[in-house]
């Protein structure tokens, strides 16, 4: 608490939004229903649009007004709303995962403390001040990102997964950098819209070939051709 009391109003709100961005990685494990999934993931891509706007704010930086606003027209609007077409094409709108919510809770939570625990000898090394607590949850956000990938059997699920890890790590060049330059964040934005693009073609392609979205299925398919 006095930690966070010394820190500027802007370093303050960064600091709330991530433990925010924290909170909807580990929503992105509980939820069972792709479409859940999918608005929580929305949720995160907004609240780092969030920040980008706050450091834009508190640097004088009048770029990244566009960032952010790319930021959340991409990750808040267009990929949830490709997702939800994916679904409803598919025919998944009701699906429901069978992984265990309380197991993957568990787990995300003793990440988040290995998370912490590793940046304790950075700390030793130099001081990094207001972004230590950036970097724990970063690292925390990435590594549940994994775990969602790992113990979701859809292969939306996992490909959720995947971008909320992009979205940690978009979160903590921006946090900690106060700001990439506009080329680099373009160029990021535009591999993550292609990205979406080439993942909603291989949904298609692979519902196409198996029938089913499920990984597990996928692997039956293999050791049957084998």
């Amino acid at each position: 608490m006095d930690y966070l009391s010394t820190l500027p109003l802007s370093g303050q709100l960064i600091n709330l939004l991530a433990a925010l961005v924290l909170l909807t990685s580990f929503m992105l494990l509980v939820q069972l229903r792709l479409v859940s999934v999918i608005h929580t993931f929305a949720w995160q891509g907004a609240l780092v649009a969030a920040v980008t706007v706050i450091v834009a704010w508190s640097g004088h930086h009048g770029h990244l007004y566009l960032s952010a606003l790319i930021t959340f027209v991409i990750k808040a609007m267009f990929i949830p709303w490709l997702l939800h077409y994916h679904v409803n094409s598919l025919g998944l709108r009701r699906y429901v995962s069978a992984h265990p919510p309380v197991t993957g809770l568990m787990i995300a939570s003793m990440l988040v403390v290995f998370s912490y625990y590793i940046i304790l000898p950075i700390e030793l090394i130099g001081d990094v001040g207001e972004s230590r607590n950036i970097i724990a949850i970063t690292l925390s956000v990435v590594l549940i990102g994994l775990l969602g990938m790992i113990i979701r059997h859809h292969a939306i699920g996992q490909v959720v997964s995947f971008m909320s890890i992009e979205n940690g790590l978009f979160f903590a060049a921006v946090a900690t950098t106060k700001g990439m330059p506009l080329v680099v964040e373009l160029g990021i934005a535009f591999d993550v819209l292609v990205a979406a693009v080439l993942f909603g073609v291989f949904f298609f392609d692979i519902h196409g070939r198996v029938g089913s979205m499920d990984v597990d299925d996928m692997t039956r398919l293999s050791e049957t051709r084998d």
